[in-house]
């Protein structure tokens, strides 16, 4: 079986090399891309998901509905896509990018790092997921307007949660991003196009 590698992005967002996501989080994690997706129902109702308690990074954290990394060569838009397959068995009607621009850096109590150019997507799918266990722990669909309320979510999810309600009280009708705020590496399906 083929080793899934992240892409390594330098401070200006082009990318660098790969490494083996099994052994990129520790303390000292280099920057690499990254994405963050919000699921969607027809109501207008977001999922929330648990992380596995199995996870190497916040198990058992609540979250927003997906996260993941693309692979070398790999759009960003594609990798939502497969990891919300992978994850929770659905399939996406929409992948709109709405926060371009996002980073973070967060720490574990002990001392794992995440250090992510991470765009964030609002995505709509239809039915109910079928969790993948070794993912996610269980789910629940959330008013949008609760999920700011909550007091358990995931360091990057607050963050995100902050700059998504510039964007306005609903979701459906936030303005889809422009791409080309993407990071370099993210850009036009070219994500980790160096393998060092």
């Amino acid at each position: 079986m083929e080793t899934e590698r992240v892409v390594l992005v330098d401070e200006s967002g082009r990318a660098i090399g790969t490494e083996d996501k099994a052994t990129v989080h520790h303390a000292e994690t280099p920057l690499h891309l990254a994405f963050s997706s919000y699921v969607f129902d027809a109501r207008g109702r977001v999922l929330l998901t648990q992380r596995a308690f199995c996870k190497r990074t916040w198990p058992g954290v609540w979250t927003n509905s997906c996260c993941g990394h693309p692979l070398p060569g790999e759009s960003l838009e594609s990798a939502v896509r497969r990891r919300l397959a992978d994850e929770l068995g659905l399939v996406a009607a929409t992948v709109e990018l709405v926060l371009p621009e996002f980073r973070y850096r967060a720490e574990m109590p002990d001392g794992i790092v995440e250090n992510e150019l991470c765009p964030v997507f609002r995505v709509t799918a239809a039915g109910e997921p079928v969790a993948n266990e070794t993912e996610v722990a269980t789910y629940e669909w959330v008013e949008w307007s609760e999920v700011a309320l909550r007091t358990d979510l995931s360091p990057w999810c607050v963050l995100q949660l902050t700059e998504l309600t510039t964007l306005g009280p609903r979701p459906l009708e936030w303005p889809v991003a422009d791409s080309g705020r993407l990071p370099a590496a993210a850009q036009l399906g070219t994500s980790g196009q160096v393998d060092r």
